[in-house]
């Protein structure tokens, strides 16, 4: 059983509640707009890190990301992309992604919503992670965490931490 956390468009953001929230999580996955190095070199010192670069970020991301991320955990086949989608609207190089090998669960970013459903066409969990950033428009800030064990994914949690307007 592997405790893993997800996150995505942190857009250079960071916040000490990450740390707390992911404390105990043996791997960190970040769905890209990391936004800065020093996120990366945060969350790698919580527990492993695998991410993706997003549409926002530099070289100082790209150097250590991939557009594409796929791997195992478990028995469990995973697929990490910023540019995703949603069930039903994948964007295209996504969607040929999950043609050529579909894999359990996809993560994706980019939206700053947060989406978790099965996907009955594919037979796949999909997960959104929604924004742990600032930027954008979103209301509230979310972290997901979850367990995976085998090729099953379980006690799913989502951190929501409510924007504070400081006009």
């Amino acid at each position: 059983m592997k405790r893993i956390g997800i996150l995505s468009d942190t857009h250079a953001y960071w916040d000490d509640r990450y740390a707390t929230f992911l404390k105990g999580c043996d791997e960190i996955w970040h769905a890209g707009d990391v936004g800065s190095y020093e996120i990366l070199e945060k969350l790698s010192q919580l527990a492993t890190l695998r991410a993706v670069y997003g549409n926002c970020d530099g070289q100082d991301v790209r150097r250590f990301t991939t557009e594409i991320y796929r791997f195992r955990v478990e028995d469990a086949n995973i697929m990490i992309k910023h540019i995703g989608g949603t069930p039903d609207h994948y964007e295209s190089s996504a969607r040929e992604q999950l043609l050529k090998e579909t894999p359990d669960l996809f993560v994706c970013g980019h939206s700053h919503i947060l989406k978790v459903m099965h996907d009955k066409k594919f037979n796949m969990l999909f997960i959104n992670p929604g924004a742990a950033g600032l930027q954008g428009w979103q209301q509230v800030r979310t972290l997901v965490r979850l367990e995976v064990e085998g090729k099953s994914f379980r006690n799913l949690e989502v951190l929501e931490i409510k924007r504070e307007n400081k006009f």
